[in-house]
């Protein structure tokens, strides 16, 4: 699976890339920094949230927890500043609820364009869950209040759920 990122780095040469639980040592992350021809790397506290940055780009680390890494990123090239954050949602609804108060946190106070993205571990409604468990209302209800007040949108995806 890492040499398919690996691939798709060389042919779109993008200036992030972020990995969601690696099943890795953080120990190991230089290595993988180098596979993918990137200048920096970093893990979030408990090492399932990497990202690797090229040269292309300054950044800096704002907040980094177990659930999500947020920095401010800045594209020489483009001139432009932009805020990230990266998430790897803890599977159980309760311990997701401090997540959902940071990213309010967070919105609350954001002037530059802000992209959020990663694994939330729930969906913002019944209609995505497909297979598995049922979902609970409640659940998924809050995630979407969430997304809502901090001014969020589902871009949606391509390809297999």
């Amino acid at each position: 699976a890492f040499q398919r990122v690996v691939n798709m780095q060389k042919e779109h040469g993008f200036f992030i890339v972020a990995l969601m639980e690696p099943f890795q040592k953080k120990k190991f992350i230089d290595k993988y920094k180098r596979r993918l021809g990137m200048e920096a790397a970093i893990s979030n506290v408990n090492g399932k949230i990497w990202l690797f940055f090229d040269a292309v780009v300054e950044w800096d680390l704002l907040i980094d927890t177990e659930q999500q890494m947020t920095i401010r990123l800045y594209h020489q090239e483009l001139g432009k500043y932009i805020m990230m954050t990266f998430v790897y949602a803890r599977c159980c609804a309760l311990e997701r609820l401090e997540l959902w108060d940071n990213l309010y946190y967070l919105a609350s106070d954001m002037e530059l364009p802000w992209l959020v993205g990663g694994d939330f571990n729930v969906v913002v409604g019944e209609e995505e869950k497909i297979g598995g468990l049922p979902v609970y209302p409640p659940e998924y209800e809050e995630f979407a209040c969430c997304v809502n007040s901090c001014g969020l949108f589902d871009l949606g995806y391509k390809g297999n759920p």
